[in-house]
């Protein structure tokens, strides 16, 4: 399979060319309980097989070595039991692909390209701990089943990709050629893309655009974080629109216009506008709305029914790399996100109906 090293917004999500961005997990390691006392780097050498001192010593001061979840110094000293995670922008060393017999919704194909409307909770590429399951091994599946005459499986291209909790279209290259085209569109930001949000907050205003750099956070490496002064990272714009407001929540409509990781999760929660339910980004827990215990309730039982961030890539549209003529694919939102807006209409029309009972002395 052949794959570009960059995520796309929550897509970490395009790869857009930022060729540096995404990062994997290459070693996970707990330190045993009778360990001497042993700076960390020394330690490394001695438990990774090759691993040079220069190596380990700039991962360190790259934020790319992390203990217990937080980042160190080289001359930090090992504890047992420590937890240790190693980073690198390398994908993980595979021998192949496994294909693997994996539903696909597959809303169009031709001899150039698939679109694939992705669920929710399905990594694309194998890597990070999740070497089975992705979009990669079930479309390695795909396509061997339906070319069994060819001997090794096509070279396919992740044009772009969309992050594990985020649900949506995807376009797949099946030929260099739409490789080379695809990705040429989406680097020159040509590339219609649409997508819908559940955020935390109401807005003053009824659409805008976001125009901060994104780039790697300086400290917690995994993240992403805003730069407003340009300093760090790579130019990031989005524009939104409310579709519709529900006092602490708004539902919004994103469209990109470059594709940096987490670029819409980033945006939103610099704005104070975390994605309902974003582990990462602060969105899963209450950030809008009353202290009230009911109130609390009917938060968490949201967060049950959308137990992700609720992001989904609605609209793909892009000049065909054979025929050149436009094409545009819409998915529809997912059930989890449907039931998320249909509580909060519930609960924004008991609110007024609770208030027009009290002014007219009911």
């Amino acid at each position: 399979m052949n794959t570009n090293e960059d995520w796309d917004e929550e897509e970490i999500d395009n790869v857009e060319g930022d060729q540096n961005d995404t990062l994997y997990i290459m070693h996970e390691l707990e330190v045993t309980k009778g360990q001497e006392s042993m700076r960390i780097d020394k330690y490394l050498m001695i438990r990774i097989e090759g691993a040079t001192r220069n190596k380990i010593q700039k991962n360190i001061d790259d934020n790319y070595v992390l203990v217990n979840n937080e980042p160190i110094k080289a001359n930090y000293k090992v504890r047992p039991f420590d937890k240790i995670t190693i980073y690198d922008h390398r994908t993980p060393e595979q021998t192949e692909v496994v294909p693997e017999n994996i539903p696909l919704n597959i809303v169009y194909e031709d001899d150039h390209l698939m679109i694939v409307n992705k669920p929710a909770g399905m990594v694309i590429h194998p890597g990070c701990g999740n070497y089975s399951g992705t979009l990669v091994n079930g479309l390695a599946y795909y396509l061997q089943d339906h070319d069994g005459d060819i001997p090794s499986l096509p070279r396919v291209g992740l044009v772009h990709r969309i992050d594990k909790d985020t649900s949506g279209i995807v376009v797949i290259a099946k030929t260099p050629e739409a490789m080379v085209e695809l990705s040429k569109q989406f680097k020159d930001h040509t590339v219609h893309r649409r997508y819908i949000a559940l955020v935390w907050g109401n807005f003053e205003e009824d659409e805008g655009t976001i125009n901060l750099h994104v780039g790697r956070h300086q400290r917690f490496r995994k993240i992403m974080a805003t730069y407003p002064d340009g300093s760090s990272g790579k130019e990031a714009i989005t524009h939104y629109k409310i579709l519709k407001r529900y006092n602490y929540v708004s539902l919004l409509e994103l469209r990109l216009e470059t594709g940096r990781t987490h670029q819409i999760r980033v945006h939103m929660q610099s704005k104070g506008h975390p994605l309902f339910n974003d582990a990462t980004y602060g969105g899963n827990r209450i950030v809008k709305g009353t202290v009230f215990t009911k109130y609390k309730q009917f938060v968490e039982n949201c967060f049950k029914i959308i137990p992700r961030h609720a992001l989904h890539a609605k609209e793909l549209g892009f000049i065909h790399p054979s025929t050149k003529a436009y094409m545009q694919f819409n998915s529809d939102l997912p059930n989890d996100i449907l039931q998320a807006i249909e509580r909060w209409d519930t609960y924004v029309k008991g609110m007024t109906d609770q208030l027009k009972n009290q002014l007219n002395g009911e």
